[in-house]
């Protein structure tokens, strides 16, 4: 059970969940191609050294990504990203006053971007590389013109 499940209020429900991209573990995969390079030139000293960066990059991309999660449900946005040091998100929908999608080039051929969540007084959460980020700010749109019409 998730963050997203443990904090859910009495009727609500999950409409929609997101993850990180793996676009995350990019530089893990770099790593590890110089590293094959470096050992099949024979320079041990050169693989051994980008193996070691793709482990550690690996390994802190692997807990960003098992400890992030993105909702919309009924009544929220939730959103809660970082193991040790935790960054937390949740607004009801009748204070959401926009979700702001940014996608550069790459972003935009792979499907991740940055999502900003505006808040009613001007506060704004950006949250970086999240996995299909225009389907997100479609899904807490319905639910805020469901919210809206059912008032």
């Amino acid at each position: 059970m998730g963050y997203i499940e443990k904090n859910l209020m009495a009727g609500e429900k999950v409409i929609y969940r997101t993850k990180l991209h793996w676009v995350i573990f990019l530089w893990s995969v770099i790593f590890v191609i110089i590293a094959i390079v470096g050992f099949a030139s024979r320079s041990g000293a050169v693989g051994g050294l980008f193996i070691l960066f793709a482990a550690l990059t690996g390994i802190s991309s692997y807990i960003n990504y098992s400890t992030s999660e993105f909702g919309v449900t009924n009544k929220r946005v939730l959103v809660k990203v970082g193991w040790i040091r935790r960054h937390s998100l949740e607004t009801l929908l009748t204070k959401v006053e926009g979700i702001g999608v940014d996608q550069g080039i790459l972003g935009r051929i792979l499907g991740y971007g940055t999502i900003v969540v505006t808040g009613t007084g001007g506060t704004k959460e950006p949250f970086h590389k999240i996995d299909a980020p225009l389907e997100f700010r479609k899904r807490v749109q319905e639910q805020i013109a469901s919210v809206q019409e059912s008032k």
